[in-house]
């Protein structure tokens, strides 16, 4: 029984090996988010957020830049409004899961119903059902991926990250940071709330915006959301 149990939660962490960022390019490009090769996909993390967000909202209006936002259920259902704000400005919501628990400390049965709860809390708010799932932390699990596939939701991670998340992060760390994987192809993963990371540091991902863009149209790259990455929805991790 100690056997079959310990056999059954290692098949069930299995899949958080891809949380390793290299492994998971060279292996499963598509679930790190290797799209399009003249296109660059920007997406943050962690909202909707009233005193964040909507300067997102603005500096990246500003860029014309349109992007994917994968919120939390719980951050949605107290800002429905700047939720379909998002959307109406011509943003792409994904499913971050309902709070930012790690998909490992979850069993099926939790994951599949937290993450339709987040899922149809999109689609009731905004009127377009989301089509990605970015798991918290980027931990998958064996009922994540089963999750995804029923409730017909494209599992996406990333391949680029400013780690703006620390407390002494600052737009030109979040900008090193980037550069090595700032290529045609990369999902960028950033974040436009501080509800799970150190007060205030949105702001380096921020003022790390203009920059961004700019470098990205300097080689000649667009900037858009994973609607436009040219990711296939039946790949590996789709639909397992």
């Amino acid at each position: 029984m100690v056997t079959f149990g310990l056999t059954a939660g290692v098949a069930y962490g299995l899949p958080s090996l891809a949380t390793l960022r290299r492994a998971r390019i060279r292996l499963t490009p598509r679930l790190a988010g290797i799209g399009t090769p003249d296109h660059v996909a920007l997406t943050f993390d962690d909202g909707p957020d009233p005193a964040s967000t909507p300067l997102f909202l603005a500096v990246l209006a500003e860029l014309e830049v349109r992007a994917t936002f994968f919120v939390l259920g719980s951050q949605v259902q107290r800002a429905p409004g700047l939720a379909a704000e998002m959307v109406a400005a011509g943003h792409e919501l994904g499913v971050h899961g309902w709070d930012h628990r790690s998909m490992l400390l979850r069993g099926p049965r939790s994951t599949h119903d937290q993450l339709l709860r987040t899922r149809d809390l999109i689609a009731e708010v905004t009127g377009q059902p989301p089509r990605h799932v970015r798991p918290p932390h980027g931990i998958l699990s064996s009922g994540v991926l089963l999750a995804a596939r029923a409730l017909e939701l494209t599992p996406v991670l990333w391949s680029a990250w400013g780690r703006d998340w620390t407390a002494d992060a600052t737009p030109a760390s979040v900008l090193a940071t980037l550069a090595p994987d700032l290529r045609g192809g990369a999902t960028v993963l950033l974040h436009d709330s501080d509800c799970t990371s150190a007060p205030g540091a949105w702001r380096s991902a921020l003022g790390a915006l203009p920059e961004l863009a700019a470098r990205c149209d300097d080689a000649g790259l667009r900037v858009g959301p994973l609607a436009e990455h040219g990711l296939f929805d039946h790949g590996l991790f789709a639909r397992v």
